[in-house]
């Protein structure tokens, strides 16, 4: 599924796509609808980036076992483990 947000919206926020990708998806995360590693892969974002994205908010990041196995299937796919 695509979500298509039409140009006078994005135009109105005074933000670039990138940015309203990334509130939007830090809202999910807040409201705790997708995981951490999900919003990274989303945004592609790093672990270090999204975490700075986080503290910006005032926000915590949220560890989970999605979030490890998210991590250790990255790992295994770049040949670290």
């Amino acid at each position: 599924m695509s979500l298509v947000i039409p140009d006078d919206i994005l135009q109105s926020t005074q933000m670039t796509e990138g940015e309203l990708k990334l509130e939007i998806a830090i809202m999910l995360y807040k409201q705790q609808k997708v995981s951490s590693g999900k919003v990274r892969a989303w945004t592609g974002l790093t672990v270090i980036e999204f975490q700075h994205e986080l503290k910006e908010r005032g926000l915590y990041a949220n560890y989970d076992v999605e979030d490890f196995q998210s991590d250790m299937r990255t790992l295994q796919s770049n040949g670290l483990l």
